[in-house]
C-alpha cells in the first residue's frame, strides 16, 4: 500500500507525520472520504468545495486542489482495487503543543482503504448525546471525531451499524458519519443543514436527483416515520430496517427503493456530478 505524505508517494511502513501534527495534539484538521470504483473518485470536485469550506472554517490556508488532485491520482494509480475508500487528511501541521499553530504550514496526506459495497438495510440506534447547532465546528468536517467514535461504539454494542443524534432543541439531526432521510405522508424529508448536520455530499445529491425536502423536525419522527433512510460516501442510499431494537415497517419501502434506483442510476451516469 502507498499513502501520499506532503508532496510524494510512500510506502504504508514509511509514511510518516511528525507527533507534534497538529491534526494529531489537538485535532486540528479536515478531511473528506471519497467512494472509488475501479480507480476512478466519485464526487471529487464536490469533496475538494467541501474540503475548502472547511479549511475556511478553521482558519486553514485553502487546499490547492490540483495539489490534492494529483495526490488523489497517484495513491490510485498505485493502489488498484475494485471498490476503495479514499481519505484526504489535511491539517494545521507541524505546531507547538498546545492550540496555537505553528508556521511550518499544513500536512496533506491521502489514502486509500479497500471497501465492500453495503447492505441494502441496515439498524440504527439514537443516543443521548447531542449535536451542537451552533458551535464553532458546525457543519464542517474535521479530524475531531471522538464523539463519533464514542456514539458509534455504542452502536456497535447494539447490533446496529450507525447511532442518529438529535441537536440541543430535540430535533432530528444527523449520524456519526450520515445523513438521515424520512417518509411522511409519501414525502421524503431531510433535516436542513441548520440543524447543525454536515451538508454531506451523498445528501445534496439525493435532495437534488428526489426533490426531498428540507424540513426541522421533531427526533421522534423516527417513531412515526414510514420509512427511514441514511446516506453517505460509502452507504450511498441504505434503507433502515430496525431502530433502537423495534422493527420499522418492511425496508426498503417504495420511496427508499425509488431513491436507491435513481442515485444508483445518476451516479454511474456521471462520475463528477458538479454542484448547482
Amino acid at each position: 500500500m502507498k499513502l501520499w505524505v506532503n508532496g510524494e508517494l510512500k510506502d504504508a511502513e514509511d509514511a510518516r507525520v511528525s507527533v507534534l501534527d497538529h491534526g494529531m495534539t489537538v485535532g486540528d484538521g479536515i478531511f473528506e472520504t471519497v467512494k472509488a470504483v475501479h480507480g476512478q473518485p466519485f464526487a471529487l470536485t464536490r469533496h475538494l468545495e467541501r474540503l475548502t469550506r472547511s479549511a475556511r472554517g478553521l482558519g486553514l490556508p485553502e487546499p490547492d486542489h490540483d495539489e490534492v488532485r494529483r495526490a488523489c491520482a497517484a495513491v490510485l494509480d498505485a493502489n488498484p482495487m475494485p471498490l476503495g475508500r479514499l481519505r484526504i487528511t489535511y491539517t494545521g501541521g507541524l505546531s507547538p503543543l498546545g492550540s496555537d499553530r505553528g508556521d511550518a504550514g499544513p500536512t496533506l496526506v491521502v489514502a486509500l482503504g479497500e471497501s465492500r459495497r453495503r447492505p441494502d438495510t441496515t439498524a440504527v440506534i439514537t443516543v443521548p448525546w447531542t449535536r451542537n447547532e451552533r458551535g464553532a465546528l458546525t457543519g464542517l468536517k474535521t479530524t475531531s471525531y471522538a464523539e463519533n467514535v464514542v456514539a458509534l461504539a455504542r452502536a456497535h454494542e447494539q447490533g446496529a451499524s450507525e447511532a442518529l443524534f438529535a441537536n440541543t432543541v430535540g430535533q432530528l439531526c444527523e449520524g456519526t458519519g450520515s445523513n438521515v432521510f424520512v417518509v411522511l405522508d409519501g414525502e421524503l424529508h431531510t433535516p436542513p443543514v441548520s440543524s447543525g448536520c454536515l451538508a454531506g455530499i451523498t445528501r445534496a445529491l439525493t435532495v437534488e436527483w428526489t426533490g426531498a425536502k428540507e424540513t426541522d423536525l421533531p427526533l421522534d419522527v423516527l417513531d412515526r416515520a414510514e420509512e427511514v433512510f441514511l446516506t453517505s460516501t460509502l452507504r450511498d442510499v441504505q434503507a433502515v430496517v430496525r431502530i433502537d431494537g423495534r422493527d420499522t415497517a418492511d425496508a426498503p419501502g417504495p420511496v427508499t427503493t425509488k431513491a436507491m434506483r435513481v442515485f444508483e442510476e445518476r451516479a454511474k451516469a456521471d462520475q463528477d456530478p458538479k454542484s448547482l
